[in-house]
């Protein structure tokens, strides 16, 4: 965050790498698609108006359709392209962007200010990408999850005023949780059960780890009422031994939680 006049300037960078967070022969206009709107999905979680992007782009194999994705992908969240650079080089493809939005709301959300006794809130389903990347590797099923995710921009701003803490879900919903809870010096609580699915039950533990479908985690004071379409799924308690619960079994850093950068 940047405080700058009257205003809160959000500003965040994400970067992808051929093998290891996309498919070397993906759609390079899906590669757009989703560099966009995962950084965009940073700004969604803070409640901010996207001002634009900036883009660091390594030449592909197909820079013209990656040039029609990132336009159809501009166009859909109105976000001007202003500016970035481009460049030429062997090995995996690189690419990164930085997105620059307004804070609609100060005090801004954060990881941090979760309540004991707050409820634990989450958009919508989990595990819809987790099918998608299957999907595109040819199994049954829909790839758009994965390959064109959904930035909730809208979602973000009409929470921001209400969320005592807010992040979108990228790495995983039990490892994004734990951040939450240990920034905030909480123990949250998770009802397994009440967490919405995008795959069939059986598959529940691996989407809770799985990651990468941008859905918005979020606390509200006990009581109150989502102002979003949203999901009840746990509380906030005072911290306990651990900081994270599944069906009151304690979790950990020793446990697989969801995706961990090297």
């Amino acid at each position: 965050m940047l405080e700058l006049g009257g205003e809160t300037l959000i500003l965040t960078h994400d970067a992808m790498l051929a093998g290891t967070h996309f498919l070397p022969d993906q759609d390079p206009a899906d590669l757009a698609w989703k560099l966009v709107a995962t950084n965009l999905s940073d700004l969604a979680a803070k409640g901010a108006e996207p001002l634009g992007v900036l883009l660091g782009y390594q030449l592909g194999p197909d820079d013209a359709r990656f040039a029609e994705g990132l336009a159809a992908v501009l166009a859909h969240y109105q976000v001007p392209l202003l500016g970035g650079d481009t460049v030429a080089g062997t090995g995996p493809q690189a690419l990164g962007l930085t997105a620059l939005g307004r804070a609609t709301h100060r005090p801004v959300p954060g990881r941090d200010g979760v309540r004991a006794g707050d409820a634990l809130w989450l958009t919508g389903p989990v595990g819809g990408a987790m099918l998608g990347l299957e999907a595109l590797k040819g199994a049954p099923g829909d790839p758009l999850p994965y390959t064109r995710p959904v930035a909730l921009l809208a979602e973000g701003r009409a929470l921001a005023p209400q969320a005592t803490a807010m992040m979108d879900v990228s790495d995983g919903l039990l490892l994004d949780a734990l951040r939450m809870a240990r920034a905030s010096g909480v123990t949250l609580a998770i009802d397994g059960a009440a967490v919405p699915l995008a795959c069939p039950p059986e598959r529940r533990a691996e989407a809770l780890r799985w990651g990468e479908d941008y859905q918005l985690l979020f606390t509200l004071p006990a009581g109150a009422t989502a102002p979003v379409p949203a999901h009840c799924i746990g509380t906030a308690m005072p911290a306990g031994s651990a900081p994270l619960l599944l069906d009151d079994e304690p979790l950990g850093e020793a446990s697989h939680l969801g995706y961990l950068h090297g």
